[in-house]
């Protein structure tokens, strides 16, 4: 008799077991977190709600995948989270100095693996990355303390631990395009002035850490240099031969063609989205064209699709009602991240940190008015500006937001300022300020002309808002607070619904 109970009992679990679903997982292994700050959403996609954070390092248990992502246990429920941004156990046994090395120019460095993802930059041949981990054909590596995805076809692998950062900027220089520019000992502006360069001299790279560039000034002396006030060249003329002739498509109308590979340079023309240009050679991040009367000019490849690039697709026509933004594109930028600390307050506030938190607040509320959000970045990572105008870019955007906190020297300034560059962005930048103007309990130093590179090199509706500055104790301790990331992006979201209502018929 106990022979039965115990055989009936067995089949009962048994059948528990099959009948569950996907209800019941073994587990399939444990993983540790690979980035600073990994999200967990309720469901397997960049779209689900983040339910909870995980810090570098930390283990999670895997239950199973689904669609590329991990299903893991948190905290007694389910989450998911990118399978590109944690170590299984036997990834993590992997030797951390592993690299792979580019053997093709314009290879695309991709934000997840698939041919249809995000191209964030290109690698030129000889190019160096750090290796993370392998799914399927895709690579997962940083580069240029930025993670993504290549193909495995077109790298190949090497844990030479005698290649240094040295190297690998060894074909690399950096040109200023200031008429003077300070060199400090160290990567940041607290650090002593040690020489200045100047506008057009060229200096070899030694290497990099953030938004600064090491440079050898001679055979006896280097320093660090702001890396927005130049521009890097690779050292070759031109990067692969093989791709004269060919021909990108450019992805916005406006699209500035320069007279020099710098977004310093003067405007020769402007061309509207769908226009072919035939390339000649490659530079950096820049093609070389020849314009129809014989001159020759430069466009970012950034502004346009290759072909071996998604196409992006042609704006669809909907019938959206007022107080929503169904149908349409916003990318939500938060403001530094990853070596880029941005500001840091006179309470020890990390600007990176508080951007990231009133993006993903600011992406909440855009989401359920039903827009498609586009987030520049999702953790705490280094996305360089090319980068942040591309994803708006190649999302076809229809409002870029920048968010910022600001500082001065003169620790007595207050309040919060919306920027604009181009005129065409004015309306959407007036809109927002005096939304936010109704929101929050600072200063309003008003809508304001701002050359920044995401708003200057940018054909979206784009803005640049800086919601405070941190340089003030008395106000940092007001716009650090939760409630002050709900008001100010209530303020916003609400800007920018006015500003598309205005638009309407």
């Amino acid at each position: 008799m106990r022979r039965i109970q115990i055989l009936a009992l067995t089949s009962i679990l048994l059948l528990a077991f099959i009948f569950s679903g996907t209800e019941m997982y073994a587990n399939e292994g444990q993983a540790t977190v690979s980035t600073d700050v990994l999200n967990v959403r309720s469901g397997p996609g960049l779209s689900y709600d983040v339910i909870g954070q995980l810090k570098r390092n930390e283990s999670m248990t895997i239950i199973s995948s689904s669609e590329e992502w991990y299903k893991i246990d948190y905290k007694g429920k389910e989450g998911w989270v990118a399978p590109w941004l944690v170590h299984t156990t036997s990834e993590s046994s992997q030797p951390s100095t592993q690299e792979v090395i580019s053997q093709v120019n314009g290879l695309n460095f991709r934000e997840s693996p698939s041919t249809d993802a995000t191209i964030i930059s290109r690698m030129h041949a000889g190019d160096r990355a750090t290796f993370i981990t392998q799914q399927g054909e895709w690579m997962n590596i940083s580069f240029n303390g930025v993670n993504g995805w290549v193909h495995g076809q077109y790298v190949s692998e090497t844990s030479n631990e005698a290649q240094q950062v040295e190297e690998a900027s060894a074909n690399s220089s950096f040109k200023v395009l200031v008429d003077a520019l300070n060199v400090r000992q160290g990567p940041d502006l607290s650090s002593k002035r040690s020489n200045i360069v100047y506008k057009n001299e060229t200096y070899s790279i030694i290497e990099r850490s953030g938004n600064w560039i090491k440079i050898n000034i001679n055979d006896k002396e280097t320093g660090w240099v702001y890396s927005f006030h130049g521009e890097v060249l690779q050292n070759q003329a031109s990067t692969d031969s093989s791709n004269a002739n060919t021909t990108v498509t450019v992805l916005s109308d406006g699209t500035n063609i320069r007279s020099e590979a710098t977004t310093t340079s003067s405007v020769v023309k402007r061309v509207n989205a769908g226009e072919r240009l035939t390339v000649q050679s490659e530079q950096s991040d820049w093609y070389e064209i020849q314009l129809q009367d014989g001159q020759t000019a430069y466009i970012a490849k950034w502004v346009v699709s290759s072909s071996d690039q998604p196409e992006v697709a042609e704006p669809t026509s909907t019938n959206r009602e007022r107080g929503t933004l169904k149908g349409l594109t916003i990318a939500v930028d938060a403001g530094h991240g990853g070596n880029d600390k941005g500001t840091i307050g006179s309470r020890g506030t990390h600007e990176k940190i508080i951007t990231l938190k009133t993006a993903e607040l600011l992406a909440s509320k855009l989401r359920a008015a039903g827009a498609n959000v586009v987030m520049t970045r999702e953790s705490d990572q280094y996305v360089s500006l090319n980068e942040r105008v591309w994803k708006s870019v190649q999302q076809n955007a229809d409002a870029f937001i920048s968010l910022h906190y600001d500082a001065n020297l003169d620790t007595s300034i207050t309040g919060f300022t919306t920027f604009y560059q181009h005129s065409s962005q004015q309306a959407l930048a007036t809109a927002v300020n005096e939304s936010l103007d109704h929101a929050v309990p600072i200063r309003n130093r008003g809508v304001q002309q701002g050359n920044y590179y995401v708003l200057r090199e940018n054909n979206a509706n784009a803005i640049l808002i800086e919601l405070g500055f941190l340089s003030n104790a008395m106000e940092e301790s007001n716009i650090v607070s939760a409630h002050y990331r709900e008001q100010a992006t209530l303020g916003i979201y609400r800007g920018i619904i006015q500003h598309f209502d205005s638009t309407l018929q």
